[in-house]
């Protein structure tokens, strides 16, 4: 499959249900030497009023994911990375 034809599939976490947008609202994080595929990040902002804004991160390992179904992607669980940037 290409990823070319997934961007449009639905994010949905197994473990209640959770819905994460689609697939091309995220970054493909990917080895650019080997074309190996890491995950996907979904980069959400904290702390909309704050001069420093704390910016979270939840990243969907590729081993994580368990179907790539018609409509829709589901995996297992993702990882949050924080890194705070000032504005």
């Amino acid at each position: 499959m290409l990823l070319s034809e997934m961007v449009d599939k639905e994010l949905i976490q197994v473990e209640g249900g959770v819905h994460f947008g689609i697939l091309a609202h995220t970054e493909c994080l990917l080895d650019i030497q080997t074309g190996k595929i890491h995950g996907f990040e979904i980069v959400k902002d904290k702390l909309p009023f704050q001069k420093k804004k704390l910016k979270v991160s939840e990243m969907i390992p590729w081993h994580e994911i368990i179907l790539i179904g018609e409509d829709r992607i589901l995996f297992n669980k993702t990882t949050t990375v924080q890194s705070e940037f000032l504005e």
